[in-house]
């Protein structure tokens, strides 16, 4: 596929596309780094789970938005994200004290997965008419949604909301002076950026 010729990224122009597809390769950065050098010995390793999905996360978001698409099978992301959601169901329901992570956030991280998982599976796939494994958002030649838009809709409210009280809590803390532990602002910001992020193409996808 040439990526040179104009194209639209489900109604968003490719120049967008490209932005967002830096806006998440940069996201890798922070999770990384966070996953490097904080201690998780003494966070705990409900922190370590969720850097890790929000690497995962960046990732597969920055091949999804991509006009030139991603080597990666879509099933084997699938079967990644339904794996995540699976093991943030049971640490919702169990949550021991242990992990030093509260169940809003595993709650959150199994969401956000589950959210992939439809994602991949929802969103139109193929390019020029032409049969494809791997979901190509770029695609002049149809004006195909997300399947079960309800879902779509109701995911995009989710990460809009989600994101808004994130950037409340960050506030909150700085204008109280809270002492957090080392990498929740990082965190934070990645979360916001992330869910604006995947609120952004649930609403393009509902757009024909």
């Amino acid at each position: 596929m040439s990526f040179l010729r104009v194209r639209a990224l489900m109604g968003i122009p490719v120049a967008a596309a490209w932005g967002a597809t830096a806006v998440f390769v940069l996201l890798v950065y922070p999770c990384l780094s966070r996953l490097v050098r904080l201690d998780y010995h003494r966070l705990g390793t409900g922190v370590r789970e969720a850097d890790l999905v929000g690497l995962l996360m960046a990732l597969a978001m920055a091949a999804m938005v991509s006009p030139v698409g991603f080597p990666v099978p879509v099933a084997g992301w699938q079967a990644l994200f339904l794996v995540a959601t699976c093991w943030f169901v049971v640490n919702v329901v169990r949550s021991p004290a242990t992990r030093n992570v509260c169940r809003h956030c595993d709650f959150h991280h199994g969401v956000s997965a589950a959210a992939m998982v439809y994602m991949l599976a929802a969103m139109p796939h193929g390019d020029g008419g032409h049969h494809s494994v791997w979901p190509m958002m770029v695609d002049p030649a149809t004006a195909q949604t997300y399947a079960l838009p309800a879902v779509a809709l109701v995911c995009a409210v989710y990460f809009l909301a989600d994101g808004a009280h994130t950037v409340w809590r960050a506030f909150r803390n700085r204008r109280t002076g809270a002492v957090l532990p080392p990498g929740v602002n990082s965190r934070f910001g990645c979360r916001v950026v992330m869910n604006f992020g995947m609120a952004g193409m649930f609403v393009a996808g509902l757009v024909p």
